[in-house]
């Protein structure tokens, strides 16, 4: 077996601390790219919120139209002699 010097022990600290470098950048990689994923997520939570907003617009406009037009009264009636399947 191979004598342990303090030769031999600064390689293996080298090296451990040089993975440790490549592994710290790393980390900081995947956090970017977390933080990154976290932002896009809030920008498309804000537009899905944004949507919600115009359609409940758009419901409530178009209720007022049929109720303006009467024309939920004329389906009602109608409905009644158009066969069901």
């Amino acid at each position: 077996m191979a004598e342990v010097t303090s030769e031999l022990l600064f390689e293996l600290m080298k090296r451990m601390h040089t993975d440790l470098a490549g592994l710290k950048d790393g980390q900081k990689d995947i956090r970017q790219d977390l933080l990154s994923l976290r932002n896009q997520i809030h920008l498309l939570q804000g537009d899905f919120n944004t949507m919600r907003g115009s359609l409940a617009h758009f419901e409530t406009r178009l209720d007022r139209i049929e109720n303006r037009l009467e024309l939920r009264e004329l389906q009602e009636a109608q409905s009644r002699f158009e066969p069901h399947p």
